[in-house]
């Protein structure tokens, strides 16, 4: 009898909100102000990273608060016979887990966009590198647009439309440093606003340091590639190993196993 009641109270509720009878969206915005306090600090930079400018924060920040209010919802009607303080706990819990989610995942994805960036980084600095010997640091940046990676390409836009919107200050080269925070991403951006300040004379000295500096990153974006192979081969290893040793141990049993038969 439970579970019919339980089957019942949750087609009605899908029921009412497909018949828009209840409109969590509504009851979101009349709420906004208590659901923005659930709001983490860092979850409209981490949307951007994601998915760029053109997706609205807010918009999927709501939907996981709807998600997550529906989940609870239908929780308290599935408990609704044996709603205890312990159950209502749970339903919370379950719902603030499926809320979180949303979060949990921008933030799983950022980790393995910074690490692709910091791999990626030192090779385009070294492309650019090339383009400076020939450029200016404005130039060679425009130009160095069409082959950089594509994960660059937005922040490279906006550094070119900064500088020839005439902002020549280090800010759209700071920017551009902490749309991507990897390792010594600040310091080689400062080195290539000082490059180009520089005069002719001191320009070449300059390129040297940024030479070097980019030639050291690239020293151990292919250290940390190596340490990634080196640790998937002792992966595959282990995994050949433990189901060869798990292999002959059943065939051991199985042997042993028949030897006990026969006598």
């Amino acid at each position: 009898m439970m579970w019919e009641i339980a089957v019942i109270g949750v087609l009605l509720v899908v029921l009412l909100l497909a018949q828009g009878k209840l409109d969590g969206n509504k009851f979101i915005k009349d709420n906004e102000r208590i659901f923005k306090l659930l709001k983490e600090d860092d979850y409209d930079f981490l949307v951007e990273a994601k998915y760029g400018d053109g997706v609205d924060a807010n918009a999927l920040f709501e939907k996981r608060v709807k998600d997550g209010l529906i989940v609870l919802l239908l929780l308290v009607v599935i408990f609704i016979s044996n709603l205890n303080f312990l159950n209502l706990i749970i339903c919370f819990v379950i719902a603030y887990l499926v809320f979180k989610s949303g979060y949990s995942n921008l933030k799983s994805y950022y980790k393995k966009h910074l690490h692709e960036i910091n791999l990626l980084l030192p090779y385009y600095l070294k492309s650019l590198e090339i383009l400076i010997q020939h450029y200016t640091v404005p130039v060679a940046i425009t130009k160095s647009l069409d082959q950089a990676p594509s994960i660059f390409k937005e922040g490279l836009r906006e550094l070119i439309a900064s500088i020839n919107a005439g902002d020549s200050s280090i800010d759209p080269y700071m920017a551009f440093a902490i749309r991507y925070p990897v390792r010594d991403s600040m310091r080689m951006m400062r080195l290539l606003y000082r490059l180009g300040l520089g005069n002719q004379e001191r320009k070449q000295d300059q390129l040297i340091v940024f030479s070097r500096t980019v030639s050291n990153l690239q020293a151990k974006s292919r250290e940390t590639k190596y340490k990634e192979r080196l640790e998937k081969m002792e992966k595959r290893t282990m995994v050949m190993l433990s189901t060869t040793g798990i292999g002959v141990m059943i065939i051991l049993l199985l042997a042993i196993l028949r030897m006990f038969q026969t006598m």
